[in-house]
């Protein structure tokens, strides 16, 4: 099991700006370009497993610069596949 953060692919990122609860809380417009969002926030992705019964996949936390201010911004998949705040 490989719990250390990896990196976020282009296409993973395009998902991410295509979430309401991220265009809501940046501001993003329907043209926001992916790759000029991630050079702004910090983001990692995790594999991961849980230790019981529950979720296991992707994990993706979001950050912007200002930490005092804000909370981390967590997603995970759905059943479906898609993106989902947790």
């Amino acid at each position: 099991m490989n719990n250390n953060p990896q990196p976020i692919t282009e296409s993973e990122w395009k998902e991410l700006v295509a979430v309401p609860a991220i265009r809501e809380a940046w501001g993003l417009d329907d043209d926001a370009d992916p790759q000029e969002f991630a050079s702004i926030v910090y983001g990692a992705k995790f594999h991961f497993v849980s230790g019981g019964p529950g979720y296991v996949g992707d994990l993706f936390i979001i950050q912007g610069d200002a930490i005092a201010e804000t909370k981390p911004m967590v997603l995970r998949r759905d059943q479906l596949g898609r993106l989902v705040v947790s």
